[in-house]
């Protein structure tokens, strides 16, 4: 073959090299990517299910048939041992780890539609009921469904003695839950008084977590005392006959709304939510990101078919990244019943089937954002979570199952929540190229669309 020849064929298959150029131009295959979280999907071998965890042995032919025609690995967030919330992770997952967190109390207000100051300490509250032992205030409870009407009256009284100390509620709209903004107040890292962990931990003093926070924390813990004798006299909780009075209010994920890079700005390339909660509606609001919010359904199958279907119409739509997420797995989790999660997942495999066209066309991942064993008295823990990639450009790893211990022997190894969007972006024929600097942050992707120089 001469070099006349050569060049010939290889221009049949690529466009022409430009003048004086001798590579040829490239052709564009930059594909979208698709992560679909199954929250709380990580877990522990539960002795009921033979020493295995829900998702090593539930029945999940379809992502059975995904691990076998991608490559699997383990998705340890931040490493062995450490428990992150679904916030955190997702914050370092869409690559905003080096940026400062606001505050998962920030993200529930966009989510709910409350707009957020900026610059302004602001923390979630919630109404309780609770009892009284040893010198302590133990929570016993929160908001039910039906007590929509009792904390509506609670929180217009609350707002008469909120007032008095400077500070502002704002409910949410949902089961006595409210933003808390400290107008005057700049520094909003101050701890949590909500136990979370109740049957080991009482109400909780608020502490500042800095010295500048120190006001915040003194004006929260003034508000929350008169709080409490608020709702202890007042007569909607003297009437709560048979149900516990919420007699007072709880407070945590403080924090600060500043202004942020976007998505598209962090990654370089447009990105997409189809959401499932006010938590992730709020991440994307925060973060510009378009958004299809689908209500969760009964059926879980169903449900994640129709997330599926709309995250094909936001990639016909322009976007290049979607986020799916279901919470189903991590509520199963905490029920403390392992069948229950591996019930959840036999039910969610169908409605997956949809990515097997789809990684025909683009890069497709599923994983979780931290563990929720199933047994145990534990929230989240550092598990591993099974990861698995499949689309045209990733190379199928002898991994032919899904779950924790078929994804050990994946050819990814572990993946941190930093590393994923990189490892998706570079399978999608996007991979952030070191050595060029198209744009002044450096993005975990090529930048679709980096500024043109004026003429």
């Amino acid at each position: 073959m001469t070099a006349r020849q050569g060049v010939e064929l290889r221009s049949a298959a690529s466009p022409a090299p430009g003048y004086g150029e001798t590579q040829p131009r490239l052709v564009d295959d930059r594909l979208p990517v698709v992560l679909v979280v199954l929250d709380g999907l990580g877990d522990r071998p539960v002795p009921e299910l033979g020493g295995r965890t829900p998702a090593e042995a539930a029945h999940t032919p379809v992502l059975d048939a995904l691990a076998a025609r991608g490559c699997s690995g383990w998705h340890l967030p931040f490493g062995w041992g450490r428990a992150p919330a679904s916030e955190l992770a997702h914050w370092a997952m869409f690559g905003f780890g080096d940026v400062p967190f606001p505050g998962r109390a920030v993200l529930e207000a966009l989510g709910a539609g409350v707009e957020v100051p900026l610059g302004v300490a602001v923390c979630h509250a919630a109404l309780r009921s609770s009892r009284v032992e040893d010198g302590r205030l133990w929570i016993t409870g929160r908001c039910a469904p039906d007590d929509g009407s009792d904390a509506a009256a609670l929180f217009d009284a609350l707002g008469r003695v909120a007032a008095e100390h400077g500070v502002e509620l704002h409910p949410l709209g949902r089961r006595g839950e409210a933003l808390l903004t400290l107008p005057g107040h700049d520094d909003g890292s101050v701890t949590d008084s909500d136990p979370f962990f109740e049957d080991r931990h009482p109400w909780l003093a608020v502490q500042p977590c800095t010295p500048a926070a120190a006001g915040s924390a003194s004006t929260l813990t003034a508000f929350l005392r008169a709080a409490r004798r608020t709702l202890v006299g007042h007569p909607v909780n003297r009437r709560r006959w048979g149900r516990p009075p919420l007699d007072v209010l709880t407070t945590k994920w403080s924090g600060r709304r500043d202004p942020l890079p976007s998505f598209d700005e962090v990654t370089g390339v447009a990105g997409a939510a189809v959401t499932s909660t006010g938590l992730y509606r709020g991440i994307a609001a925060l973060l510009g990101m378009e958004a299809r919010h689908l209500a969760p359904a009964p059926d879980v199958g169903t449900d994640l078919a129709a997330r599926l279907d709309a995250a094909r119409d936001l990639i016909a739509g322009g976007a290049r990244f979607v986020h799916v997420h279901t919470k189903a797995t991590d509520e199963a989790g905490h029920t403390k019943l392992p069948r229950a999660k591996l019930d959840v997942l036999e039910a969610a495999d169908p409605g997956l089937a949809g990515l097997l066209d789809l990684a025909e066309h683009a890069v497709v991942a599923v994983t979780g954002d931290h563990a929720t064993p199933s047994t145990g008295g534990v929230l989240h823990t550092g598990d591993p979570t099974p990861l698995v990639v499949a689309g045209p450009t990733v190379r199928p790893d002898p991994v032919t199952a899904f779950g924790e211990a078929p994804a050990a022997a994946g050819w990814y190894g572990r993946i941190t929540a930093a590393e994923l969007l990189p490892l998706l972006f570079g399978h999608a024929n996007r991979p952030d190229f070191l050595g060029h600097r198209p744009t002044p942050r450096r993005t975990l992707a090529l930048p679709d669309d980096p500024e043109p120089m004026e003429l």
